[in-house]
């Protein structure tokens, strides 16, 4: 059963993980998305007279209509010219900033395709807390399935002599890469 639930995961680790470790030689093109506003000025005053914690509510969500974003749980960062904001997320990156003298308005999104999206669940990265829950989950879930595993092959090691020398070399060849060939 351990292994029914672990099947989908398992395999999109594999291939993910085979991803990775050739990500020099999959190529893709990022896509870039920048767009342009001008905050109007009674909101540029809230913004300028909020805290340096979030935003004041209306300039927050005027951001969020006029981009098509949500800033929930984004912390910003400001100075004295600037408020700026960073959107990461699995397979992109984003940012938001509004110059504080002038209200103007820079958005940039950058998507780089599915590959980097599966690699970035793989890796949990900008993923937040619900997958890297599910993550933590599933490796104990194939923790499960492993050790399930193992005591079967101790069940069943009588009736097949190749059983052990097997589990050894399963132990002994990453064991062999690691100490010799790895630099």
């Amino acid at each position: 059963m351990s292994s029914a639930i672990c099947m989908v995961g398992m395999i999109l680790f594999a291939i993910t993980g085979i991803t990775l470790n050739h990500a020099g030689a999959i190529e893709s093109e990022p896509v870039t998305v920048t767009r342009e506003a001008a905050m109007p000025a009674p909101l540029l005053a809230d913004l300028r007279a909020a805290p340096s914690g979030l935003p004041a509510p209306a300039p927050r969500r005027w951001l969020e209509g006029e981009l098509d974003i949500s800033l929930a749980g984004r912390t910003p960062e400001w100075n004295d010219a600037e408020l700026y904001i960073a959107l990461p997320r699995a397979g992109g990156d984003g940012w938001v900033s509004v110059d504080l003298a002038s209200g103007a308005v820079l958005y940039e999104d950058t998507g780089r395709g599915p590959i980097a999206y599966l690699n970035d669940l793989h890796k949990g990265r900008d993923t937040g807390p619900a997958w890297s829950w599910f993550i933590d989950l599933f490796a104990g879930a194939c923790i499960i399935f492993c050790v399930t595993g193992f005591l079967l092959l101790q069940l069943h090691a009588r009736k097949r002599p190749s059983t052990w020398p097997i589990v050894g070399a399963g132990v002994l060849i990453p064991l062999f890469l690691i100490i010799f060939l790895m630099h």
